[in-house]
Formats: structure tokens, C-alpha cells, sequence
């Protein structure tokens, strides 16, 4: 599974031909390549990253559905946690399989 997180660039630049910038994840700022996107992006705009890499360009509305996606994501492993507990608790409960 690839997990490609969106952010905003606030930093646009050139190392030695090669389209990078700095973006923005909520206050985390990376370095971040930009030679996929570098013709569609400005400065400012949102972008989807995969390991240190832009992959396409969305927009703000789009990026704070991602966002809203991957926040419920990490409750549901609170989930899952909470469900194996149960089950187990569960389990013991029954007793020795028969």
C-alpha cells in the first residue's frame, strides 16, 4: 500500500536543474522533489507526496479531505485495537475451546 500525504509548498527551488521545494505538512516543513508536478505548481499550491517525492497536484479542498481520511484512519487503529481486546476478553470468557 502507498500512502501519499498532502502538504503545501511554501518554498519554491532549483538544485542544479532539478525542481525541489519545501512543503508544508501542518507545521512539519520537508524538503520535497517537484520535477513531476513542476510545470502544473506554483508556490502555494497543494501537492500529494510519496516519499520525498510530489506525485500530483490537488487542491485545498481536496488536500483537507486527505487529511480528514488519514485523521479516521488512526482512530480506526484505535479500533482495532479496542476489538482485539474485546474478542480476546471474550474468548477467555467461553472458556477452553471445546
Amino acid at each position: 500500500m502507498c500512502l501519499g500525504i498532502p502538504g503545501r509548498i511554501v518554498e519554491l527551488k532549483d538544485d542544479g536543474g532539478f525542481a525541489t521545494g519545501v512543503v508544508d505538512f501542518g507545521g512539519v516543513r520537508r524538503d520535497v522533489c517537484l520535477a513531476y508536478v513542476r510545470d502544473d505548481v506554483t508556490l502555494g499550491d497543494y501537492v500529494i507526496v510519496h516519499v520525498g517525492f510530489a506525485i500530483s497536484k490537488v487542491d485545498e479542498a481536496e488536500a483537507t479531505r486527505t487529511f480528514e481520511v488519514l485523521r479516521e484512519m488512526s482512530q480506526l487503529e484505535d479500533l482495532d485495537w479496542m476489538r482485539e481486546v474485546a474478542e480476546t476478553s471474550l474468548a477467555h470468557a467461553a472458556g477452553p475451546p471445546a
